[in-house]
């Protein structure tokens, strides 16, 4: 992808803590990039062992342009490490290097990275700065945008964090072409989703350029990343802390978390969980009778097309439910235990982000009953 691709600036707004993201390719090792990131002495690259290779010395370069001291901490790669553990390696290199409350933190890396980043400059010295410089399509289309911060607990995924947002969202168009593969499926979820929630139009764009998308052509990318940053940015703009309309943004993931808390976090890629949690999603509206048949149909196709599983598993006992005895509940109640600790539900009664007809997207519940029935058909 050549450096003179034109830049697209997609703004959040957000009063105060609004912020622009910033599109295009050559993005992340040109210091006129960070510009206008906040005054500091120092910055601290939080990065993991997969990235650190490819990107972290041309960051590094364009920094030592904007700040004096650029500190570099690396974290183990992979779902599974999201926690206070390694969270506390940032902290520890905060501290270590004697960083003040203007230090600015870079998340550079995918989804885990971000999620940790941000929950570390929300919560060190009560609230730093930071960017995200977002290496994955997962995370350009949406963790790194909207300020929600994280990490995992083993009885639920993301469960403890804080809503902080970035100083500024860099999406290098170019860090796509590194990704593996299983990678950019898993990106291409988080793509796909809002459509059926949103935009119909670019539901319609996706399912003819999903070959183009796959093969991380970059005209089509730039326009997915694009368009998926445009969407949210609309959605947080009216709902900043999810106390409605921004729940949409969540469809297939009450599923989706289950897969990955109950499989163990980094069997599943979050987008594959959120692929096949998609799936189940719309199928539950089915049987409610919010779409028909046909828009299941297309939907599960289009999912399919993008190298995702539309097949959920059956999730592994639980040896452990409490009372030390074995655990011999169906794989439906496996799920429904853990959808119970999603952060949609309230008083223990789950809430599915549901397809209320195409390009439309309702939270509301549904009986037991008829969510057993879907996990059943759709784990076959």
């Amino acid at each position: 992808m050549p450096l003179n691709n034109p830049v697209e600036t997609v703004s959040i707004a957000l009063a105060e803590r609004s912020y622009p993201i910033l599109v295009g390719g050559g993005l992340l090792a040109r210091a006129q990039t960070y510009h206008d990131v906040p005054a500091a002495g120092a910055a601290l690259i939080v990065t993991n062992t997969t990235v650190e290779p490819l990107y972290a010395a041309p960051l590094r370069t364009a920094l030592q342009a904007c700040f004096r001291r650029v500190h570099l901490v690396v974290l183990p790669d992979g779902e599974q490490h999201k926690n206070w553990q390694t969270l506390n390696l940032i902290f520890d290199a905060l501290l270590q290097h004697r960083c003040d409350r203007r230090t600015v933190l870079f998340a550079l890396g995918g989804g885990v990275v971000g999620d940790m980043t941000g929950f570390a400059a929300a919560s060190f010295m009560r609230g730093v700065p930071f960017v995200q410089v977002p290496t994955t399509l997962l995370a350009q289309v949406d963790s790194s945008v909207g300020g929600k911060t994280a990490i995992n607990h083993p009885l639920g995924k993301n469960m403890i964090g804080a809503f902080y947002q970035p100083a500024k969202v860099v999406c290098d168009l170019q860090t796509l072409t590194t990704l593996p593969a299983r990678e950019v499926s898993a990106g291409l979820a988080e793509v796909i989703k809002y459509g059926p929630i949103a935009d119909m139009a670019f539901l319609d764009w996706t399912e003819s350029h999903m070959g183009a998308l796959r093969a991380c052509e970059p005209k089509a990318m730039a326009h997915a990343v694009k368009r998926s940053c445009e969407i949210k940015a609309h959605v947080v703009g009216q709902d900043e802390r999810e106390s409605g309309l921004r729940a949409i943004l969540n469809f297939g993931h009450t599923f989706g978390h289950a897969i990955e808390a109950g499989m163990g976090y980094g069997r599943w890629l979050h987008g594959e969980a959120v692929g096949c949690g998609m799936v189940m999603a719309a199928r539950l509206s089915l049987a409610l009778g919010l779409i028909d048949a046909p828009f299941v149909t297309r939907l599960v196709r289009l999912v399919e097309a993008a190298g995702l599983p539309v097949v959920g598993p059956q999730l592994p006992p639980n040896d452990a439910p409490g009372d030390g005895a074995a655990d011999v509940s169906s794989n439906a109640d496996r799920y429904l235990r853990l959808m119970r600790v999603d952060k949609k539900a309230q008083d223990g009664d789950i809430k599915f982000v549901l397809i209320d007809g195409p390009g439309r997207a309702v939270v509301r519940g549904a009986p037991d009953a008829l969510v057993r029935q879907v996990i059943d058909d759709c784990c076959r």
